[in-house]
């Protein structure tokens, strides 16, 4: 890419008016001008059969819906049993910044084949993000996005004053969708969605940091809720930065901790019989960049991957990521701090929070999450500041579903979003590791595909074992 050059896509398909103004909402009828998703280019990954693009167009801030407008990119995939449809099932991407369409296109694997057989399997991209009216910033402003390391005053100023150029250039080429991209407004973009489809109720699927828009969906449209499961769960009603920051620093740390258990036991990991935290603390101590190498192995532990991982550490070179790209901005900047007030004063209690996650995350000191604060410096008061859940009336109470060794949503987080919800959630636990539990065992995947087929709702206390990773 060149300097300067802007990160472009461009819109496909067929446009479904959702009339603003009033709600008015279009006959089920429309759901009939859907048409064949198509590749996008030549690096575009090959799209499955029978999947079907479409476009909404819907209001820029739904506070103001006769104001202007963008397209909204939705995809799906009918049901492969048309006789035993159950209704539609509506997948909320994480990141923030997944592609909704993108995991439609590509064949929907994550989906088991009995939901595939039941259900119309519908996702978007989310507004800012992809083919949704993306976020555009000049790349070689981007590219020098600073370290969050920041080691005294001047260098804390100089950050404040970076991110505040960045939201500027942001903003100046992405137009105004650019300060509505947070969860509020894209929960009314689901229910557009829902109204778009003719369906008096939906089923959601939400992973990461789709559970949020899953959650304040509930509370906002609670009647509207066949069943919901909300997969590695976000907890929105974290107050503070060190609120935010202890439970996500703690379970990055508890992961590497079950990595290096795992390592002690098993004679094929390849640094068995070896210091493992030694080794990595060295490692770390070389690197340029101390921060996007802990990001490396943060993002190992996704999986996790820990043969991989093993034999990263064993060689000595841990896997630079490239610089921050537009992507990145998306999917962290822009929607995160619009959702979360989690903004930091002054450079001393920006170095205490430093400080705090060294001492109690020896291995882990700059777990990934601390992203989120260091992006949101300067930022201006969230749209959609955090709040406790408080969602009612609902027929089937919503499904939570966590691994209990999650790097990236603590499971601590969905423990107090259940308890949030009281009995309008149930906990089902993982008893293994990686974000994402729902494909980690036939226990996980059978136990939910009977929820969200039957609304059979597992009793409180439900667990499933633990399956050893591979890879």
């Amino acid at each position: 890419m060149k300097p300067g050059q802007l990160v472009r896509t461009t819109a496909w398909g067929v446009v479904l008016t959702v009339t603003a103004a009033g709600l008015a909402v279009l006959p089920a009828s429309a759901a009939t001008q859907w048409t064949d998703c198509k590749p996008e280019g030549k690096d575009d990954p090959a799209v499955v059969e029978g999947s079907e693009c479409a476009t909404l167009k819907l209001p820029v801030d739904w506070r103001n819906p006769s104001g202007p407008t963008f397209n909204l990119e939705i995809a799906r995939r009918t049901a492969k049993q048309p006789a035993e449809r159950v209704g539609v099932l509506v997948f909320g991407p994480g990141g923030p910044g997944d592609s909704g369409v993108d995991r439609i296109k590509t064949g929907i694997s994550r989906f088991s084949p009995e939901l595939q057989d039941r259900f119309d399997i519908v996702s978007f991209d989310p507004r800012g993000i992809a083919r949704s009216n993306p976020i555009k910033c000049t790349s070689s402003l981007y590219a020098a996005m600073p370290s969050p390391l920041v080691r005294d005053q001047a260098e804390f100023d100089a950050l404040i004053d970076y991110n505040r150029r960045l939201a500027d250039d942001c903003r100046k080429h992405t137009g105004p969708l650019y300060d509505h991209v947070d969860t509020w407004q894209t929960v009314r973009d689901v229910d557009a969605i829902r109204r778009a489809l003719g369906e008096r109720q939906i089923t959601f699927h939400g992973s990461s940091y789709g559970t949020p828009l899953g959650a304040q969906y509930a509370e906002t449209y609670p009647q509207r809720v066949r069943a919901m499961v909300l997969e590695s769960v976000l907890d929105h009603s974290l107050a503070t930065p060190r609120q935010f920051l202890d439970p996500q620093a703690a379970s990055v740390q508890d992961s590497f901790d079950e990595f290096v258990d795992w390592c002690d036991r098993t004679t094929t990991c390849a640094l068995h019989g070896q210091d493992v935290r030694a080794r990595w603390a060295e490692l770390r101590k070389q690197s340029d960049n101390p921060f996007m190498a802990s990001f490396a192995v943060f993002r190992m532990l996704y999986g996790p991957q820990w043969n991989a991982l093993a034999t990263t550490l064993q060689k000595g070179v841990i896997p630079t990521p490239p610089p921050p790209t537009t992507e990145l901005v998306a999917n962290t900047l822009v929607p995160f701090c619009q959702d979360w007030n989690l903004r930091v004063g002054t450079y001393p209690e920006y170095a205490g929070l430093l400080a705090r996650l060294a001492r109690n995350n020896p291995d882990m000191p700059y777990p990934g999450q601390f992203m989120a604060i260091s992006l949101c410096l300067g930022a201006p008061k969230a749209n959609n500041p955090q709040h406790r859940l408080d969602v009612d009336h609902l027929k089937t109470p919503i499904l939570l579903s966590n691994a209990r060794h999650d790097p990236a949503t603590a499971y601590s987080m969905a423990q107090n979003v259940q308890r949030q919800l009281g009995r309008d959630g149930v906990l089902l636990t993982y008893e293994g590791w990686g974000h994402g539990s729902y494909n980690k065992s036939p226990c996980m995947t059978d136990t939910i595909d009977n929820y969200l087929i039957n609304r059979n709702v597992p009793k409180p206390g439900t667990t499933c074992a633990a399956v050893p990773p591979v890879g």
